[in-house]
């Protein structure tokens, strides 16, 4: 019986450990075959490739949204009515106003859409700016990274360039115009506070938020199908 004991409890060890063996050689392998995907290219390399992910998802996003309904259908970026305005919406409605509403939410977001066909520059001219150290972190950052690194790198400045085309696409539409309708509405009724809205200011930083929420959508596709790798370097990078 001891024998038994001893042979079985060897032949469990032995096959422990062979497990064990088996299951570090495994965990080296895959180590060793991500080490390998990684050099197989540049970081000038990754660089170019970041670069043009970015560039190709700004461009599909800038495409998108200036498109007939880009924002206006897309309930993702849709442009709501100002939220320090929302009392003001909520009274107007109260006054048979919902119509003379919708038509300032519609153009609104066609001033949105209008605008962010030119920001296409905007954003590759933001992407140059990428050094081989933001692009070895974007690398091996989420799913996000480089659209996180672009908003980063590159809001504020981005405000300053956007705002002017917003204002040109705000006057094109005749915004204002129908915002008036609403606010002298809203001040004639008795106990209710002016309401001042920028309508340039909120329609920048609304179209803004919008493309970055596409750009990112576009950075997962990228990152994710390899049909959206529409180029050699990108199909090099990511996979």
């Amino acid at each position: 019986m001891r024998l038994i004991l001893l042979v079985a409890s060897a032949f469990f060890i032995n096959t422990v450990s062979a497990q064990i063996n088996l299951n570090t050689l495994k965990s080296a392998a895959v180590k060793a075959q991500s080490v390998i995907q990684t050099k197989n290219f540049s970081k000038d390399e990754v660089v170019k490739g970041l670069k043009e992910a970015l560039i190709v998802g700004s461009t599909n996003a800038v495409v998108n949204a200036s498109e007939s309904g880009g924002f206006n259908n897309n309930p993702e970026i849709k442009i709501p009515f100002p939220k320090e305005a929302k009392g003001m919406k909520k009274i107007l409605l109260k006054f048979g106003m919902k119509s003379q509403i919708d038509k300032f939410e519609h153009v609104l977001n066609k001033a949105a859409e209008d605008a962010s066909g030119l920001a296409k520059d905007i954003f590759i001219s933001a992407v140059k700016s990428m050094t081989i150290s933001d692009a070895m972190s974007i690398l091996k950052g989420k799913d996000n990274a480089a659209t996180t690194y672009l908003k980063t790198q590159a809001a504020e400045e981005l405000y300053l360039e956007f705002r002017p085309i917003v204002r040109n696409s705000i006057e094109k539409v005749n915004l204002e115009k129908y915002w008036d309708i609403l606010a002298k509405r809203y001040n004639a009724i008795p106990i209710t506070e002016d309401v001042n809205t920028s309508l340039e200011d909120y329609v920048t930083n609304q179209a803004i938020d919008g493309l970055f929420i596409l750009i990112e959508e576009e950075e997962l596709n990228i990152r994710n199908n390899p049909k959206a790798r529409v180029s050699e370097v990108l199909q090099k990078v990511f996979r």
